[in-house]
């Protein structure tokens, strides 16, 4: 399991990736990664999920933190590229109505 965050060109948005399994493990480098999105002032998140196998309930709370934090500062959160599970992980949590999911 994996987690790599990167930068858009213009400094406006970061992609947080992650390659296996989005579980408990991740937490403290995925809040590492949006805390310094939000210190460099981003105005979008996209969380990458093409790689992603597998989603627990702790990374469903990681996300509602996420949206959280992002809605104080008006930052949008993109989640991109779910395999078939995940989208129905998140279509099950009506994370459709809090995220954009594509």
């Amino acid at each position: 399991m994996t987690l790599t965050s990167h930068p858009s060109e213009d400094g406006s948005a970061i992609t947080i990736s992650i390659d296996g399994n989005f579980d408990y493990t991740l937490y403290k480098g995925f809040r590492d990664a949006y805390q310094k999105g939000l210190s460099e002032g981003v105005t979008k998140f996209i969380l990458n999920l093409s790689k992603t196998k597998y989603m627990d309930s702790s990374a469903l709370g990681m996300l509602l933190v996420l949206k959280d934090r992002s809605d104080y500062g008006n930052i949008t959160v993109t989640i991109k590229n779910c395999n078939k599970e995940i989208k129905n992980i998140l279509a099950i949590s009506n994370f459709e109505k809090l995220f954009s999911i594509e």
